[in-house]
């Protein structure tokens, strides 16, 4: 049987067509370039008649189409048509038809396997089972659903279910085993939070653990206008903690690796840190700081893109996370999305309209940094989507990872450049290389104790500095150390008894003895988060505070 090849669906304002996957790229015949307007093919199956319609959705097993069109009331203010229909692929008639008024999770879910189907009708899930939508088979209530999510993969099915947080209360995020809802133990776990207006809810691929991206939409200390967000780990075994970021500001992004026992997340403010925690949430690998605020694992799980998309520059790391190891480092300017192959060794990034209506097109990719294929639309022509067609798992074979980059007939393209503002009285002197902001390396790049790299001329200084404070300090006390002659019963006494360092002020070591005491009740409430133990808002707040106590208590021994 010969090898799959994966199809390329493309969108635009020229019309619907399908190209064939690497390594031949050309039109492919299955669907001839089809005008949008006038839709014609011989392999037609149906034709809907829903001109108002802006999305539409299959099932997992491509058996219903489901289809939503924005609601709308007649004049005398009579309730609208049904504006969510779901369609049997087969025959092409209406199975049900439901009023859906927001376009907000507008699409019903199904498991994988299209047991069941639930959507969220006024603070309830209703469950319908084996795609027969005139009987409800089973309905979760709670005060106020949000939102949910279906688990993937087979039998058992769970859901995760996010109530938000009213009068003082805190928002909760609930697991629930198909169909058993009743009763007050019901749940499999609870997790509660503060601050937090919406959720973002990720099921691993097994089913066993959800993490949630908790979010403001104003973050009330005004250090970001992104909101404050706070990531939450939830398993079905009933453990839950919260995520400890090392760096403060927004969290971009988190993703799942596909075997369900790591995730990454991409975080804090630019140059933003990433870096793969285990299900412990203890972290495994930083990958240091860059401009990045997305990260993609390959379906297979073994290739990680952390990549700055938006408006960043477009570049990319690619890297091995079995080993650790940088494999490339490609840049995809302007992209507005990216998406694996099934194959796990192409990527697609491409540049659609309406988010950037110059310039529009894709590029097919390897991971080792080399461009395959490249397609620009013509002038005055829009790219609207591109995607992969999908394929089931186990279909394409995890491969050995290369290092070196695969040959390639399309021309090199060096990067663009954008070179800083420079004020006229500055243009014609010679440029300086200094960066807002130093760039932290991967864990596994930074220069070890002993190591003989040259350190910078910033650092150097600093480190001169910090010696010259740390010797006078030990002068000042050995000096007065000297002029203290201690009697033979102190001398016994003190061999008794640890010494404290002081400073020689009352005043700083009393402070000392303050800051210490702080970071030790934090050492304490850390334990209990990660024990499972749920934190007041006040003790989250002190947990967020130990790096400023750090720096203070730092610079307090140093006599700064």
């Amino acid at each position: 049987m010969a090898p799959y090849t994966p199809l390329l669906t493309v969108r635009g304002s020229e019309g619907l067509y399908m190209v064939n996957g690497p390594p031949h790229f050309t039109e492919s015949s299955v669907l001839p370039r089809i005008n949008i307007i006038n839709v014609t093919n011989k392999g037609l199956l149906h034709s809907f008649d829903l001109p108002k319609t802006v999305c539409l959705e299959f099932s997992p097993k491509n058996t219903v189409l489901a289809t939503w069109q924005p609601y709308t009331t007649s004049k005398d203010g009579t309730a609208g048509v049904p504006n969510l229909q779901l369609y049997d692929v087969k025959t092409g008639t209406c199975l049900k038809a439901f009023i859906q008024k927001k376009m907000q999770n507008w699409c019903p879910f199904w498991s994988e396997d299209e047991t069941i189907c639930a959507r969220n009708v006024n603070n309830e899930v209703h469950f319908f089972e084996n795609n027969n939508f005139n009987t409800t088979a089973n309905k979760l209530h709670l005060q106020k659903i949000n939102d949910f999510v279906l688990s993937p993969g087979p039998q058992p099915y769970k859901v995760a279910v996010y109530v938000p947080g009213s009068k003082g209360a805190p928002s909760f995020v609930r697991l629930y085993q198909y169909p058993n809802f009743d009763g007050p133990h019901a749940a499999l776990a609870n997790k509660s939070f503060f601050k937090a207006d919406k959720v973002t809810m990720l099921w691993n691929k097994k089913a066993t653990a959800v993490l949630v991206i908790a979010s403001t939409d104003v973050d009330k200390t005004g250090a970001s206008y992104y909101g404050e967000q706070t990531l939450h780990y939830i398993a079905t075994n009933g453990e839950s903690a919260v995520v400890q970021l090392p760096k403060s500001g927004p969290i971009y992004d988190v993703v799942w690796n596909s075997n369900s026992t790591e995730f990454c997340a991409v975080y804090g403010f630019m140059p933003a840190k990433a870096t793969i925690f285990n299900l412990k949430c203890d972290p495994v690998f930083d990958f240091g700081t860059g401009p990045r605020n997305a990260a993609y694992f390959s379906p297979h799980g073994h290739i990680l893109v952390l990549a700055g998309f938006g408006n960043l520059r477009g570049q990319m790391e690619v890297w091995d996370v079995k080993n650790y190891k940088l494999i490339s480092k490609p840049v995809a300017s302007d992209s507005t999305y990216f998406a694996w192959c099934p194959d796990g060794e192409h990527i697609l990034t491409a540049t659609c309209a309406p988010r950037l209506r110059v310039n529009n097109g894709y590029k097919i990719w390897h991971y080792t940094g080399s461009v395959l294929h490249k397609y620009d639309v013509p002038a005055n022509v829009e790219l609207w989507q591109v995607s992969w067609q999908p394929f089931l798992d186990g279909i394409f074979p995890a491969k050995t990872i290369t290092y070196q980059a695969v040959p390639s007939e399309v021309p090199r393209e060096e990067p663009k450049t954008a070179t800083a503002y420079r004020p006229p009285a500055l243009r014609n002197k010679p440029t300086t290389n200094s960066k807002l902001h130093e760039e932290e390396p991967p864990q596994n790049m930074k220069p070890q104790p002993g190591n003989d790299k040259p350190l910078s001329k910033n650092a150097l200084k600093n480190q001169r500095k910090h010696e010259a404070k740390k010797a006078a300090k030990q002068e000042a006390r050995s000096d007065k150390s000297l002029d203290l002659s201690p009697t033979p019963t102190s001398q016994s006494s003190a061999q008794n008894t640890i010494p404290q360092p002081t400073t020689g002020d009352p005043e700083v070591d009393k402070k000392i003895k303050n800051l210490k005491k702080k970071l030790k009740a934090i050492e304490q409430l850390k334990e209990q988060a990660a024990t499972g133990k749920q934190l007041e808002k006040n003790q989250l707040e002190k947990i967020q505070k130990e790096k400023a106590l750090l720096r203070e208590l730092e610079d307090l021994e140093l006599g700064i």
